[in-house]
């Protein structure tokens, strides 16, 4: 988005990409099967032996982290959630509604994946109402909504073309160069001014001069290249955990459904319907039949503390993030008891990192420049870095509402300088 933006400004853009095209991962999951049951899959870090655009992290205490390395980036893998959650931003005051508004035009958000749902969906849809958590239809980005074919396989990239993907932003623009294969590993900066980046791998990697550096290489690569440039970033990362509880449902058919079909927005956190493909392949106690499964997804907000440095993720959970999740899982077994399964028959997921963040978070002093005073005037952030605290909800659509506003911003300010 924030390259489009600039684009559109009248820039002339280098795209550097970490990935390369995305291909969806088309094999047949029953293949997959055998090794399944036999506990041979044992660590999340696997899929990369599966799923090359898949990268996955583990932080000390277990907790895994999934990201796209590809063009189009985690949107290639995302369930297209198109939320907005811009709560935290507008109380330091940035306004995004202009934004959000462009956003509607421009990019494909719709609903009408309703009258594809099951009758199980519906059933926990009105269960969910029933029981006053307010549940509503997720808007969805969705290319062509007729070719959802209800797969379940979002998460693993879509092949029959529903799904929209960021990659779409840059199409059809001549002077925005995109750029494959090309790692960002540092900025380059003389008489506190960025000249360009270097990127690439080992002996191959080359300088790019730039008189405008947008970094949006998402909440963990951002702040890697920071720190390698020699700008200090805080230990505030924050993951918006992901855990599913799940309970025996014959026929429940939610592995092959679109995922989170609809949110019920609570206080720190939010619920969904989400067949957990992370848990049913990795988690032992996750054996029975895919099609077999009902899961319930808590997607929380988390306290500021972690880190990254490319190699380790540091993310502890306080016991007030302890304390929220309790409060979801309570309120779990309520849907559950609702729907006549006891507790005791439910089990776990696998609790993993969702969206992380926060590790260069704007403040109220920087509401209008939308620039840390730390970096050089040219250097921009463009991505969750910028959240000032977690969101625990889907953050694509408000990444790109920023993204636009930052680029708009960087423009401005960087022809001021010439």
């Amino acid at each position: 988005m924030a390259a489009r933006e600039l684009a559109i400004c009248g820039f002339n853009v280098t795209l550097l990409e970490a990935g390369r095209d995305f291909r969806p991962f088309t094999a047949n999951m029953e293949t997959l099967e055998p090794a399944r049951r036999a506990g041979m899959l044992f660590d999340e870090r696997m899929i990369e032996l599966l799923f090359p655009q898949m990268r996955v992290d583990k932080a000390q205490d277990g907790m895994a982290h999934v990201r796209g390395c590809a063009v189009g980036g985690t949107t290639t893998l995302a369930t297209g959630n198109a939320v907005r959650y811009d709560r935290y931003l507008a109380d330091l005051g940035i306004g995004l509604d202009e934004e959000f508004a462009e956003l509607e035009r421009e990019v494909p958000q719709t609903t009408e994946h309703r009258a594809g749902w099951s009758e199980l969906t519906e059933r926990l849809f009105a269960t969910f109402e029933e029981l006053g958590l307010d549940p509503q239809v997720t808007p969805k980005f969705m290319e062509d909504p007729s070719r959802c074919v209800a797969c379940g396989r979002c998460v693993l990239g879509c092949q029959f073309g529903a799904k929209w993907t960021a990659d779409k932003l840059i199409e059809g623009l001549e002077n925005v160069e995109l750029v494959r294969n090309a790692p960002v590993s540092r900025v380059l900066v003389e008489d506190d001014r960025v000249t360009g980046v270097v990127a690439g791998h080992g002996p191959i990697a080359r300088t790019y001069a730039a008189d405008l550096v947008v970094l949006a290489a998402g909440g963990l690569g951002t702040p890697c290249i920071l720190d390698a440039s020699g700008f200090s970033t805080s230990p505030t990362l924050f993951v918006d955990p992901v855990l599913c509880i799940a309970a025996p449902w014959d026929g429940a058919g939610l592995d092959r459904q679109l995922p989170m079909p609809f949110v019920s927005q609570q206080q720190d956190y939010i619920l969904s319907p989400y067949f957990d493909w992370l848990s049913f392949y990795f988690n032992k106690g996750w054996r029975m039949p895919s099609g077999n499964i009902m899961s319930i997804m808590i997607k929380m907000a988390d306290t500021s503390a972690g880190s990254y440095d490319g190699r380790h993720l540091d993310k502890p959970l306080a016991d007030a993030d302890y304390e929220v999740l309790a409060r979801a899982i309570d309120q779990v077994y309520e849907v559950f008891a609702a729907l006549g399964v006891p507790a005791e028959r439910t089990f776990y997921g696998t609790l993993n990192a969702g969206h992380p963040g926060g590790c260069y978070p704007l403040t109220r002093d920087e509401a209008a420049t939308l620039h840390h005073d730390s970096l050089p005037n040219n250097l921009y952030l463009a991505d969750a870095s910028l959240f000032p605290r977690s969101i625990g909800n889907p953050p694509i659509l408000t990444i790109m509402a920023l993204a636009k506003k930052v680029a708009r911003q960087a423009a401005r300010a960087t022809s001021d300088l010439t």
